[in-house]
């Protein structure tokens, strides 16, 4: 049994091996093309001492080893995505040798050629729009105590309030959530929702409304990003963060 695997960080046309000299993907190992179909793969050798079968089952537990494999292996589809259009497939995506994944381009030409389509010309940007405490309106004082009404009737009344300005500040952050959303929509291709993240990771003082990934057309790119400008400026008490671009992975089905 041998002691290696080649380790798969995407697929892309026309990438020339000359391109990966140099490139070291997870673990430090040297970068290299393997060509078939008219496609080419991004692969490395790796030990199956950290990558095998038994071996990963531990290591993606371990927070470390899978931060260094996942930032390893998202920068090498970010250098190939420079170059040619490169579709990204799953972390820890191995086989057995070259020649094994050369049968799979040529397997999946057509599903991969796809894929390549959809993104070809495109890129990923991701928007972030955070609320803003100090922006929200002055809560209505409490009314006045009712004659006859004890202090159950206050506590219930005060509760009362509290619960209706939570929900009046929840159906606000969606409002404006959706209105942000509409406009960038406008110059996308297509978009996906992604969870809001915790405050402890984002540490943003706002409450984040948006966690949206777009899909741009090239000649879209700046009309979206002068949007986005004007919006962050327009909208009181919104704040939006802009990233990208981005390899398209929040676009491309499993591979």
């Amino acid at each position: 049994m041998t002691d290696t695997a080649v380790y798969l960080y995407g697929v892309a046309r026309d990438v020339e091996n000359a391109r990966m000299i140099g490139v070291a993907g997870v673990s430090g190992s040297p970068v290299r093309a393997v060509s078939a179909a008219g496609l080419t793969a991004l692969v490395s050798t790796v030990r199956t001492d950290d990558f095998g079968e038994e071996a990963l089952r531990v290591n993606l537990e371990d927070l470390t080893f899978l931060e260094e494999t996942a930032r390893a292996h998202h920068d090498v589809v970010d250098r190939a995505a420079r170059w040619a259009p490169t579709v990204p497939v799953r972390i820890a995506t191995l086989y057995r040798d070259d020649a094994r994944v050369a049968e799979v381009l040529v397997e999946r030409k057509e599903t991969f050629g796809r894929a390549l389509d959809s993104i070809t010309g495109r890129s990923e940007w991701g928007v972030k729009a955070y609320a803003y405490p100090d922006a929200e309106p002055e809560p209505e004082p409490e009314p006045e105590p009712q004659p006859g009404g004890g202090t159950g009737t206050a506590y219930l009344r005060r509760r009362q309030a509290q619960r209706n300005r939570v929900e009046d500040g929840s159906r606000r952050r969606i409002a404006q959530a959706e209105a942000v959303h509409a406009e960038l929509a406008d110059y996308s291709v297509a978009s996906r929702q992604h969870p809001a993240q915790d405050p402890r990771l984002s540490q943003h003082e706002g409450v984040q409304i948006l966690n949206v990934a777009y899909l741009l057309d090239e000649a879209q790119v700046d009309p979206f990003l002068a949007v986005v400008q004007d919006v962050d400026t327009r909208l009181p008490g919104i704040g939006l963060e802009v990233t990208g671009p981005w390899p398209p992975y929040s676009f491309i089905d499993e591979t």
